[in-house]
Parts: C-alpha cells; structure tokens; sequence
C-alpha cells in the first residue's frame, strides 16, 4: 500500500508541488489582509480602522493644587564656598529648611518612611528621619505668596571647599518647603516639597540645578516631579541662557554622575502647534517618553511618539475640553 502511494505521488509531483504552493500563498494573504482576525499592519488599514486600533491607554488625571515654588536665583554665581540665592514662591506661610552636605541614603530612607512609617509635615519629622546626617541647617519663614530672595551659605567654621568625587555620598544641599499652619496641612494634598539642589564646587563644576523635585503627599505617598518636553521652543523650555560649550560641558558631567535624560531637540519655533498637522494646539503628553507634541485630534492616531518613535504605553492631556473652551471663549 505505502508502495503504490509513493509511485502515485511521484507521477503526480508537479501537481502536488503547485497545490503546496497555492495553500501556502491562501494562507500567508489571509494572514497579511486580516481574513482570520490577527494582527494586522496599520500600513495596511485605512484610516478609521486605525483609528480604533492604535488607540493607547488614557491616564486618569487628578487635579492637585501644589502650594509650593522654588527657584534658583542666580545660578552662575552659586557654588560652595560662596552660597546660593533661593526664591521661594508660596500660596501659604511656609518654612523654608535648608540641609547641607545631606547623606544620599538617609534622604531616600527618609522618602520611604514618609510612605510606611509616619508623615514628614514639617522639619522636625524629616530631621527625625535623617538622624542629623546632614552638616549645616539654615530656616527661614516664608510669608504668604512673598517672592523675597533668601541667601544660603555655609558657614566659614565648616571648612568644606567641596563634596568629593563622584559618585557622592552627601547631597550639596536639600531645600525642604513646610506649610506654618497645622490647619494648611489638612487643606492640601501636597504637604511638603524636597528639592535636592547640585551645587558646584572644586571637584564637581556642573552648573548649578535643582537635580530632584519630590512631592509628599498627606496620604503617604510621593512623586518624582519630570520636566515635559514642548514641542516648540519657549522660554519655559529654556533651563538658562548657558552657551552650546557650557551646556555640552554639563551634558558630560551629567552623564558621568548618572543623571542625564534624553533632551530631544527643539523646534525654533514660538508657536505651539502640533508636529503632525500644525494646525491644532499642543495638549497631549505621551508616556514614557513625555514628548508634549499632540493635539485632540492626532493623539488617536500614533502608537509611537512622532518625535523620537518610542512607543507610547500611556497619555494624558495637559487641559480638558472644558477648559480649552472656557480659554477660547476668554480670548474672543
């Protein structure tokens, strides 16, 4: 039987050579073309099935109003041994606690007891924390909504020129923001800001920057605030008024401590439109990479960030529709 089966499928080869053919052709066009439900290529679809496939997942934004500010004044004239101007900006009385030559582990320890052991509301809870490793502590009050520039110094007895070679054991400085009024801290959600400040000295001359902006939260938790990255150049965009040498100079040493991000180049333009269509107004902040660079209606239509094509797992909008309205019909 195996004979006469094996002689039949030789006088018969070609034929069953070219239905092999023919079978395998069926099948991988169904699989191109979608015909059995698999994926299918969005080079393929037509635009409104595109549309419903390339959609990502939305983040469910909740508002959140932040009491604190803090800037930098002067940050080229900063540095150890001379000291640094802050300008705090708060919508309440505040205390504004400042810790030099802070230890990196005790800060982070720090940060987690705020999530599982207790809450740091004020300076005394974060000193607790720390265990008094840090060098030097300065305090001031910061009135409501006064912008008044506070001068941070080391005093001359400390005798500290520099933190050491990277990577450091001690933060240069830790600026800690409170609010003054126990009722305040039942009013917001944002209890406390610690803002770690790289400030240079004879090891380490990177210019000065607030490196981490954390926000505590009353109910346990906090966040690593990020920088957006616009679309178009702006004032906001601009971290300082630093040369290209100066600014590749810092890009090194950032790279070499560990803390540089991909900074994606911007736009000479003021406008700030869209990237895609340039016509609607940027509202869309794609994640991981946060590229703010889409508007409503382009947003739909990518699974990959236009700007530096890595593929987008969240989105969230910088406005809603409701306020896009109400701020259209302000300018009419």
């Amino acid at each position: 039987m195996a004979a006469v089966f094996l002689v039949t499928l030789y006088e018969y080869s070609p034929l069953f050579y070219i239905t092999v053919v023919f079978v395998c052709f069926l099948v991988t066009s169904g699989l191109v073309l979608g015909w059995f439900g698999l994926g299918v290529p969005v080079i393929l679809r037509n635009s409104e099935e595109t549309e419903s496939s390339t959609r990502v997942l939305k983040k469910r934004m909740r508002q959140v109003k932040n009491p604190f500010g803090l800037e930098i004044s002067h940050p080229a004239t900063a540095s150890v041994t001379k000291g640094i101007t802050l300008t705090p900006d708060c919508l309440e009385d505040c205390v504004l606690t400042c810790y030099w030559g802070c230890s990196v582990q005790k800060l982070h320890e720090a940060l987690q007891k705020h999530v599982y052991c207790f809450r740091i509301k004020t300076p005394q809870a974060l000193e607790d924390a720390l265990y008094g490793e840090y060098l030097y502590r300065q305090q001031y009050f910061i009135p409501k909504n006064d912008k008044e520039e506070k001068y941070c110094q080391l005093p001359e007895d400390a005798q500290v020129v520099d933190f050491g070679p990277v990577p450091r054991s001690r933060y240069p400085l830790i600026a800690l923001l409170t609010l003054a009024d126990e009722d305040d801290r039942e009013i917001y959600d944002i209890v406390s800001m610690v803002a770690v400040i790289h400030i240079p000295d004879e090891s380490y001359r990177l210019s000065c920057r607030i490196l981490y902006q954390y926000l505590l939260l009353a109910q346990g938790q906090y966040h690593d605030l990020k920088q957006l990255f616009m679309s178009a150049n702006s004032t906001a965009a601009s971290s300082s008024d630093a040369s290209p040498a100066e600014r590749s100079t810092d890009r090194n040493l950032l790279e070499k401590a560990g803390l540089a991000e991909d900074e994606p180049e911007l736009h000479e333009e003021n406008s700030k439109d869209c990237v895609v269509c340039q016509n609607g107004a940027v509202n869309w902040v794609l994640l991981p990479c946060r590229h703010a660079c889409l508007c409503d209606g382009c947003v739909k239509y990518f699974q990959q960030c236009p700007m530096c094509r890595q593929f987008v797992q969240e989105s969230f909008p910088l406005c809603s529709k409701k306020e896009q309205d109400e701020d259209e019909s302000t300018h009419n």
